[in-house]
């Protein structure tokens, strides 16, 4: 894939965030200012993988409301970075979405405490071959707070090992090397939309630039 994008920070925008970095952090209001109680709780559906709740609740300043919002086991994504630089990706049909979608590897958790570590390493195999015993947590992602209980747990992958996929029957794929740094003008653009591919990306990326 040719690179005909630009990846660089505008030098305006660059020194901005530098300043803000520099600014030490400092919070006004305790979280018990923002927190809010369970007041009563109803399961509305029990699906696979989705479990939708609609919970009336207590606001901070004494009044109820309403929050309806989806219980999720949680998953994990990978990063795969190969010798050349090159991020291992997967090329899949989204049915919520409608159309294919460019992504990193990646997968639900199939039980609530599945070790995440295990789970990453089986998502890598299962869907790119690859095998390693280098895996890096990088993080967790929120993937949706306001609705979704779900949090991905995010990894690099380096000297790996190629080998054979193994995808789920009813999943059809088709692995992709990107250059990272191409990948990334992909996010920057808007081509690559997936949410835990362009946090997970980005993250990388920094790390690799520090």
């Amino acid at each position: 894939m040719k690179n005909t994008r630009s990846h660089m920070i505008p030098k305006k925008w660059a020194s901005e965030i530098q300043q803000e970095r520099e600014k030490p952090m400092k919070y006004q209001k305790p979280e018990s200012y923002f927190r809010e109680t369970t007041a009563d709780s109803e399961l509305i559906f029990d699906g696979k993988v989705l479990h939708l709740y609609r919970d009336e609740i207590n606001l901070p300043n004494g009044g109820t409301s309403m929050r309806e919002y989806c219980k999720h086991n949680g998953a994990v994504c990978v990063v795969p970075v190969t010798a050349e630089g090159d991020v291992i990706c997967i090329r899949q049909y989204r049915y919520a979405l409608g159309r294919v979608t460019l992504e990193i590897p990646a997968g639900k958790l199939d039980y609530i405490g599945e070790d995440h570590r295990e789970a990453a390493l089986r998502e890598l195999r299962e869907e790119t071959g690859y095998t390693t015993e280098n895996l890096i947590d990088i993080g967790p992602l929120a993937t949706s707070p306001a609705l979704l209980t779900e949090i991905i747990y995010c990894y690099l992958a380096e000297d790996m090992v190629p080998g054979e996929c193994d995808p789920d029957e009813d999943e059809f794929l088709e692995m992709v090397r990107v250059p990272l740094p191409e990948l990334v003008d992909m996010i920057l653009s808007g081509e690559v939309q997936d949410a835990k591919t362009q946090a997970a990306v980005l993250k990388v990326w920094a790390m690799k630039k520090r």
